[in-house]
């Protein structure tokens, strides 16, 4: 059995915007399990196609329940090959990914296509498709069922990055990150806290002085 998943996303840029930070997105805040990209294979087709095969390696963290199932020197790096077709006539780009090891334990199969958006020309909309499956005797369906929530939360950190990356493309000042703005509150509240303190400080150092003049009324 296959855990299969359907999601529509919309980035409000250009598809040629779009286009362009595709191959610009790492590394990005969003995605430090990125850890290399190469380009291994590239050609134009005759009718002007684009078609392009990247290997990527990324980290990947196993559950502790998965990690009993196997050796302790098992590499958590994951290699996945990247299929791109690009059609500039049509402005749509097709992407297909999948990972070469690991394969026993999972694997995470995505296919998606950018396209201008249907109600506004200057949005892209990317319909994403993945497929999950695990051939593990006995535990597949958990492993499904990791692999796919898993896939759900990098859906979001590749959203961002994205977002991030367009958004330093075009000038602009990037999203802060949830670490970026944490940091920020953090420093806010304690400058807060400080002001505070030196305003209670300044209170009661008026009213003792306003106690001490009234009690110098009275002798």
């Amino acid at each position: 059995m296959v855990k299969y998943f359907l999601g529509q996303s919309v980035l409000r840029s250009s598809w040629d915007q779009v286009f362009a930070a595709f191959w610009q997105r790492y590394p990005n805040p969003y995605s430090k399990h990125v850890l290399t990209e190469d380009i291994v294979h590239r050609e134009v087709t005759p009718d002007q196609k684009l078609l392009s095969r990247r290997l990527l390696t990324k980290t990947n963290r196993m559950p502790r329940w998965a990690e009993r199932l196997f050796p302790a020197n098992v590499a958590h790096s994951v290699y996945i090959l990247e299929d791109s077709i690009v059609d500039p006539q049509n402005q749509t780009m097709t992407t297909f990914t999948w990972n070469i090891n690991h394969a026993r334990l999972m694997v995470v199969e995505e296919r998606c296509v950018y396209r201008v958006n249907s109600d506004n020309s200057g949005w892209t909309e990317i319909r994403r498709e993945a497929w999950v499956s695990s051939s593990l005797f006995g535990v597949s369906r958990a492993v499904q069922e990791f692999g796919l929530a898993r896939f759900k939360s990098n859906v979001t950190k590749t959203m961002k990055g994205f977002e991030y990356i367009l958004a330093k493309l075009q000038g602009e000042a990037p999203p802060k990150t949830l670490v970026e703005t944490a940091k920020e509150a953090k420093e806010k509240a304690k400058e807060t806290a400080l002001a505070a303190t030196e305003k209670a400080k300044d209170l009661a150092s008026k009213a003792a002085t306003k106690k001490q003049q009234q009690q110098q009324q009275f002798v």
